[in-house]
C-alpha cells in the first residue's frame, strides 16, 4: 500500500494505492492519526487505486472518520473502485461515511 497526500481548499487528500487490509492497516492507522494530530481533520480519502478493501481497513477508516468528526471535520471516501465500492456497501460503511464517485464530487459537496 502506497499512501501520499496533499491540500487542496483546505482539505486533505489522501491517496491510497494497493490494499487496505489487515497487513497495511497499522500502517494506515498510524498514517492517519498523524495526520489528524497535525491538524488534518477535513479529509477526503481519493480510493481511485485502491484494489482492495478488508475489514481491517475499513475499521481504520471508520476510526479515523470519528477522529476527524470529534475534531470538527469530515472525513469523506471518494473514487472507489466497483469492488472495494461494493465491499464498503455490504458492510454498510457508505451509511457512515459519506462516498463520491470523484474527487470533484466530493469537495464541492464539502466546500
Amino acid at each position: 500500500m502506497i499512501v501520499s497526500s496533499d491540500s487542496q481548499n483546505g482539505v486533505t487528500i489522501v491517496s491510497i494505492s494497493g490494499r487496505a487490509d489487515g497487513e497495511s492497516a497499522p500502517d494506515l492507522e498510524d498514517e492517519f492519526s498523524s495526520m489528524i494530530r497535525d491538524g488534518s481533520v477535513r479529509m477526503l480519502l481519493d480510493c481511485s487505486d485502491m484494489s482492495y478493501i478488508s475489514s481491517a481497513g475499513m475499521r481504520v477508516f471508520l476510526l479515523a472518520a470519528k477522529r476527524c468528526q470529534r475534531a470538527g471535520g469530515f472525513l469523506t471516501i471518494a473514487s472507489l473502485q466497483p469492488s472495494c465500492r461494493s465491499i464498503i456497501e455490504m458492510g454498510g460503511f457508505n451509511m457512515l461515511i459519506d462516498c463520491y464517485d470523484s474527487r470533484d464530487e466530493a469537495l464541492a459537496a464539502n466546500a
